[in-house]
């Protein structure tokens, strides 16, 4: 009885453990119910590429504040110490012998041959001697004030630029996200609703197989319409299979599109339907090049390298720059570094340097002419972007257009379609048509449908393209 008891307390530790680890795992997936404009804000706070970009802006901004600190005072402390274990030899000339014999030619003093002594021309004469301690200490504190220098006064100028670029990349990227998330978004809409569709036509002919399996079993019908009818309704189950897989697949995208987890649950609040496709559609008209995203990141790519050329002319202009040392050093025989006596003697020196370039063999007007070359390609890449975008307007709003047009004539069809599937269906019913014919219009009701789908897809990419290219 004692075993049975542990046994039991044991597989309820257990079973308690599985429970607690499921109920965390569920508490960590979230649940999204959110419409098309949801999902873009929800992709703006989470995609990597967004964010990264938002680092890069705060990392100009400390960049910019890294260069402007140069322009201000740089104070430099030193203390050091050093000992000689053998003190340095100097070579110094000998001074003393010319100088002896200078005075006993100026003297006239005889040798002892009764011949004036004379200076001897022999090589200069060196001898070795030491200078200094073994022990030498230094403290001091070094002042400098760059008063011009090019490279720093047009990094200063540029550096709300460089800013104004990095928020250009996030705007191009905003651009991109939106644009990534609405397609994916209506893809899953419309692979849901087609699904929808098809579950519709699945329960129609389920409902023609029992009536059939009725007619056939008080001899009004024939096992081979009953064939026909299950070979269709396979067919639909595959089909619908087959979208609900891409459903799947489409969620997966959508989440990654967002950078959600995989784990979580996605439900889509939009509907689809033609007011929807066809409303806020923009007027191409009143479009201006400066609105499109690209074209003013370039703009601030072009701003930025004609500061280049400045700074690039600029060169030739000397730097400016004063300075102030102060310091104390300390000689002696043994190590004593805190002893601030009269050993410690001082220095201070206060100047000012300039540094005018005089020659560079060219430098500097081949690094200003590559500087000129950079604008002109951005100018080229400008002029080519332009261009492109124009033919992207061009070609969404044909397409737009088109398929607008294509979409009202296969709703239409549809509800034509539908139409004659319900005209069959009755004449079925009460005798006068065939299980061919019914299952004829059900087919071509599903083409309806599908042609319907296809020219939906078409208008929704065709409308995200057009504003994508409106800006």
């Amino acid at each position: 009885m004692h075993n049975k008891q542990v046994h039991m307390i044991r597989w309820c530790f257990i079973l308690s453990g599985l429970l607690m680890l499921q109920t965390s795992q569920l508490s960590a997936q979230q649940k999204y119910k959110l419409s098309a404009q949801e999902a873009v804000d929800l992709a703006l706070k989470n995609v990597t590429e967004l964010k990264n970009l938002q680092i890069d802006r705060e990392l100009q901004i400390a960049k910019n504040r890294e260069y402007i600190g140069q322009a201000f005072p740089q104070v430099n402390g030193t203390v050091s110490s050093q000992h000689f274990f053998s003190i340095p030899v100097t070579l110094l000339p000998d001074f003393i012998s010319p100088s002896v014999y200078q005075v006993l030619v100026d003297n006239g003093v005889k040798n002892g041959a009764g011949s004036p002594i004379t200076r001897p021309n022999n090589p200069p004469q060196f001898f070795p001697a030491q200078f200094g301690v073994p022990w030498q200490s230094s403290a001091g504190v070094q002042f400098q004030q760059l008063l011009f220098q090019p490279d720093l006064f047009i990094a200063i100028s540029a550096r709300k630029k460089a800013v104004d670029l990095t928020e250009a990349n996030i705007r191009v990227m905003e651009d991109s996200v939106k644009s990534n998330v609405m397609r994916s978004y209506y893809s899953v809409l419309i692979a849901e609703k087609r699904m929808n569709y098809l579950k519709q036509s699945i329960v129609r002919l389920k409902k023609l197989k029992d009536d059939q399996e009725k007619l056939f079993k008080n001899g009004f019908a024939e096992r081979l319409d009953m064939d026909k009818t299950q070979v269709a309704l396979n067919n639909l189950v595959t089909s619908t299979n087959q979208i609900e897989q891409l459903v799947g697949i489409g969620k997966a995208s959508l989440k990654f599109a967002l950078a959600i987890e995989q784990k979580d649950t996605l439900e889509l609040k939009d509907t689809l339907s033609m007011e929807m496709v066809k409303k806020d559609i923009l007027d191409i008209a009143n479009f201006k090049y400066a609105d499109r995203k690209e074209i003013q990141m370039l703009n601030v790519v072009k701003d930025l390298q004609g500061l280049d050329i400045r700074r690039n002319k600029l060169s030739y202009i000397p730097t400016i720059a004063t300075y102030w040392n102060y310091s104390k050093n300390a000689l002696g025989q043994s190590f004593n570094l805190f002893n601030f006596s009269d050993k410690w003697f001082k220095t201070s020196v206060m100047g000012i340097n300039m540094s005018v370039p005089i020659f560079d063999a060219g430098q500097k007007a081949q690094r200003l002419k590559q500087a000129r070359l950079n604008l002109e390609k951005t100018d080229n890449t400008i002029e080519n972007l332009q261009r492109a975008i124009d033919l992207q307007l061009k070609a969404a709003s044909t397409l737009l257009g088109n398929a607008l047009s294509n979409l009202d004539i296969q709703e239409r069809n549809v509800q034509l379609a539908e139409k004659v599937y319900q005209t069959t269906k009755k004449k079925y019913e009460q005798g006068l048509g065939s299980s061919f014919e019914l299952l004829q219009t059900q087919s071509d009701l599903e083409m309806a449908e599908s042609n319907y789908f296809q020219s939906l897809f078409d208008a929704i990419n065709a409308r995200i393209s057009l504003h994508e290219g409106i800006g």
